[in-house]
């Protein structure tokens, strides 16, 4: 699937592009975000894909688990499982931010004075991060807030550290177009896992 590369980065090459995050604009706005984020040096801590499925090991359920105990934490948070998917060593999933349970609005970036940030990655660090500079309700502080519960749960159970890369990739759905084709994406991860560039036998070949 292709997206417009004036605008968009395609989801299968997010770890070879700069970061779409947009300087300047407020992410605790109502919207849908497409997140990845990628386990600690690509390890494969999640489980592994079994003719085309993905099967959870006990990592991979508790990530699972805490992306949907989500937004019983934050009630500004809509989450889907047909837009979500664990992979062996990422996640990629869609974040709605909306001000009710009735408000599924894509982003219109053309109402805000806002330019592509393409720096040296534009990407946010997870750790490190003082508080005062993070909105409640803003995306950055799910991903944070997610990052960590994962973190403590795997520690907490099965005694171990080390779990996500610090920075993550996002971006801002603009449209239905894009939207659909996110969506897609995600269904199809498991089944594209041979040639997903997160998959390290891609470094191989």
């Amino acid at each position: 699937m292709k997206f417009d590369p004036k605008v968009h980065t395609p989801p299968g090459h997010l770890r070879h592009r700069a970061s779409t995050r947009l300087k300047g604009f407020d992410y605790s706005v109502d919207g849908a975000y497409f997140i990845t984020l990628v386990t600690y040096q690509r390890a494969m801590l999640f489980g592994e894909i079994v003719d085309g499925n993905m099967q959870l090991n006990r990592r991979g359920e508790i990530v699972q688990e805490e992306w949907f105990r989500s937004t019983e934490i934050r009630k500004e948070i809509r989450l889907f499982a047909d837009e979500f998917v664990v992979m062996p060593n990422h996640i990629h999933g869609i974040v709605w931010i909306v001000d009710d349970e009735s408000s599924h609005n894509i982003i219109d970036t053309t109402k805000n004075d806002i330019t592509n940030d393409v720096g040296a990655n534009g990407r946010s660090p997870l750790h490190n991060q003082p508080s005062i500079h993070m909105k409640p309700k803003s995306f950055r502080s799910f991903v944070a807030g997610f990052n960590s519960s994962v973190t403590k749960r795997i520690r907490d159970e099965l005694n171990e550290t080390g779990i996500w890369q610090r920075n993550f990739h996002d971006r801002i759905i603009r449209n239905d177009r894009e939207l659909d084709a996110v969506r897609n994406y995600i269904a199809s991860n498991p089944g594209n896992w041979a040639e997903d560039n997160e998959n390290p036998i891609m470094e191989k070949r």
